[in-house]
């Protein structure tokens, strides 16, 4: 609504943007980023989705109604910017419990105490890099700041990064840079958090685990990386809590998910790189946001026919509200994660099944009944749109989803097959899996290629 505003405002025309009382701070922040920090807002009081009609009215009629009048016909009050530091000025001096104090109170650190990023330890990161320290990568939202090769190096500092690990961060900028990955949906209510996934021989030149403890913290490469993500989207980006990030419950950063590329190669199946359009052994980054998960113990069977019905059925009950971006609302957004651990992946290839066999039978299997799916979006998601016959006669959905009247019909939660997503890492000798569910649109899978010095063998021998 804010940009709907901020359009007409700079054409001549008053607004009133109507805010429910939860999302004051982030419309205040959310006008900042749009360049227009007094755009109008109005009032209604609590949230609308625990009213009664009777409420709602009152409250409109007492509450909203007048700032709706005040804002169409009193010319706003004019706000001034506030400057912040340039990227090279000295903004703290002091030891290491000063800086993180200052750092902290700033809203600068994640609560966690952070390197300091001292000039020479960002040109330590910069010299593994042939990039101008100035190039902008791109423009994030809320705040509208530049994503630069610089601003990543400092934050790389911060969270803990060697020096070498600076290509996989400026990949990661720009992929958080790319319009279709939507950045700008990083503070939604869920509380979605971004999952790195890594592929190519920087794994292993950089020591990423993918074996026992995937996901898990307590291994420099994957954690500090997975951290530096969330730095770069509070203090780049500007997602702040309590203001621009509106999570309810949210997600603590996530760990990076290199996957297991030798026992890729070993049973045949292509790695997540090459599914999302690169060569295989290229080194790439994929990012996709995901509401949360859960662990599979013990799939247990020696063939798929034995296996995947526990997968099956996991996917569907982790991915439950989601199925909003299935229908016209999200068209077909909805990209579920299977991780899979190494033995799993193997006794399933053993039987001649390929990575796109797998997910032709996720699609075959993971469906619903079709009134169970539209009462999800009807009277559980509240969605304006949720008759799967009108969808489909409208052409904005498959066919599959209205095969019949008949209200037991089985449907899917995804367009087609390959919308799935698996990857493989974890304890080799474990026959255990992990699903995400995803967010949709609000964080839609995205991928790039990490670009190393042609001297990079030579560089890395000369890391501290």
């Amino acid at each position: 609504m804010l940009r709907a505003s901020a359009v007409c405002e700079a054409a001549g025309y008053p607004t009133s943007s109507l805010t429910c009382e939860g999302f004051l701070r982030q419309a205040a922040a959310t006008s900042v980023g749009l360049g227009m920090p007094n755009i109008p807002v109005a009032l209604v009081p609590g949230h609308i989705g625990n009213k009664s009609p009777e409420q709602l009215q009152r409250d409109i009629l007492e509450v909203t109604t007048q700032a709706v009048i005040d804002n169409l016909t009193i010319a706003p009050a004019a706000k001034g910017d506030s400057a912040e530091p340039g990227p090279r000025d000295i903004v703290v001096r002091g030891g290491f419990k000063e800086v993180n104090r200052y750092f902290y109170e700033h809203e600068y650190s994640d609560g966690l105490p952070i390197v300091p990023p001292t000039l020479d330890d960002i040109e330590s990161f910069l010299r593994f890099v042939d990039r101008d320290p100035d190039e902008v990568l791109g423009v994030l939202l809320p705040d509208r700041r530049a994503a630069t090769v610089w601003n990543v190096a400092v934050n790389g500092v911060m969270a803990g990064c060697r020096p070498e690990y600076m290509p996989v961060l400026v990949a990661l900028a720009e992929a958080m840079c790319d319009p279709e990955y939507g950045v700008e949906h990083s503070g939604n209510t869920p509380g979605a958090d971004t999952l790195i996934i890594l592929n190519g021989a920087v794994i292993k030149a950089l020591g990423f685990n993918y074996a026992q403890g995937a996901l898990r913290d307590g291994f420099l490469p994957n954690t500090s990386v997975g951290r530096f993500w969330r730095l770069y989207l509070r203090n780049v980006a500007g997602f702040l809590p309590h203001k621009t990030d509106k999570a309810t419950f949210g997600n603590t950063w996530r760990v990076v998910l290199a996957e297991n590329e030798d026992l890729l190669a070993s049973i045949g199946w292509e790695p997540n790189s090459v599914e999302m359009g690169f060569a295989a052994g290229d080194n790439t980054v994929t990012i996709a946001r995901y509401t949360g998960g859960g662990s599979l113990s013990s799939v247990t069977g020696s063939t798929p026919e034995q296996m995947l019905p526990y997968v099956a059925d996991s996917v569907l009950r982790f991915n439950n509200w989601q199925i909003t971006f299935t229908t016209s609302h999200g068209d077909g957004a909805l990209r579920p994660l299977v991780v899979l651990s190494p033995i799993i992946a193997e006794t399933i290839a053993k039987c001649g099944w390929s990575k796109a066999d797998v997910k032709r039978y996720l699609y075959r299997h993971v469906r619903m009944p079709a009134w169970e799916f539209e009462r999800q979006l009807r009277d559980w998601n509240i969605r304006g749109v949720w008759d799967l016959k009108d969808d489909v006669t409208a052409g904005r959905i498959p066919k599959v989803f209205y095969e019949s009247d008949d209200p037991n019909r089985l449907v899917p939660i995804v367009w087609e097959p390959e919308d799935y997503m698996i990857a493989v890492a974890g304890d080799p000798l474990r026959n255990n899996a992990y699903v995400f569910a995803h967010n949709g649109f609000l964080g839609y899978p995205v991928g790039k290629r990490i670009r190393l010095p042609k001297d990079w063998e030579q560089r890395l021998e000369t890391r501290d």
